[in-house]
């Protein structure tokens, strides 16, 4: 039986319930995956960028309920500390928060114009003008950690909670067919090929359930 529950919605869509699952993963909590219907109406309008939702991610372990992704994050870093979540340096660990909550606040016009969709390519996809500030800053945080600290990961050699913030954004790029610049665009490769994500692109492009409104066609 699974120490805990991680209540997710869809993975081919569900960006928060990719980064929920992927912090779990990197902790080594051991999980057992509680699905809940793309049909929920919260579920729904979570996906469709009109709510937020606080059905997922929710982590349940003992006896303790968490919602909301930082919060899972910042609970699994005390849980279990030395699973690398944030960087040893406190002033690392408060670089990595800063740029983990500017992910998880903020870039709602890159959110609008490329929600994420694992199962689909659109090459050569025509930006809205509205998410290009979001992309160069985006690019701008990458770039930056991955100067500082040698790469591949956004901290150096091992992938911590930034990573698992921003893994969903390397998904969309990679679907958007977004050019971006310096290290930046070897990141999004990274990402796409982190041996733990490849279980969840795999059961991704093999789920059935369709959002009309998040498929688009050109």
């Amino acid at each position: 039986m699974a120490e805990a529950t991680l209540s997710i919605s869809s993975k081919n869509y569900s960006s928060w319930s990719l980064r929920g699952w992927l912090l779990c993963q990197m902790a080594g909590l051991d999980i057992e995956e509680v699905p809940v219907p793309v049909d929920d109406p919260n579920v729904r309008a979570e996906l469709l960028l009109l709510s937020p939702s606080y059905r997922v991610p929710l982590l349940q372990h003992a006896g303790v309920a968490v919602w909301d992704t930082l919060s899972i994050a910042e609970y699994l870093h005390e849980i279990r500390p030395k699973s690398g979540l944030l960087p040893k340096d406190v002033g690392l660990r408060a670089h990595c928060r800063s740029i983990c909550g500017e992910m998880h606040s903020g870039f709602a016009n890159l959110r609008s114009a490329l929600p994420m969709n694992l199962r689909a390519h659109y090459a050569q996809y025509k930006l809205w003008a509205g998410a290009r500030g979001d992309i160069e800053r985006i690019a701008e945080i990458w770039n930056d950690c991955l100067a500082a600290h040698g790469g591949p990961f956004l901290y150096g050699a091992k992938p911590n909670m930034a990573d698992a913030m921003f893994a969903p954004v390397a998904t969309r790029f990679a679907t958007y067919d977004v050019t971006l610049p310096g290290r930046a665009a070897g990141y999004v490769k990274t990402i796409m090929q982190w041996p733990l994500f490849a279980p969840w692109l795999e059961a991704a492009r093999g789920e059935p359930e369709q959002i009309d409104d998040l498929d688009m066609e050109f």
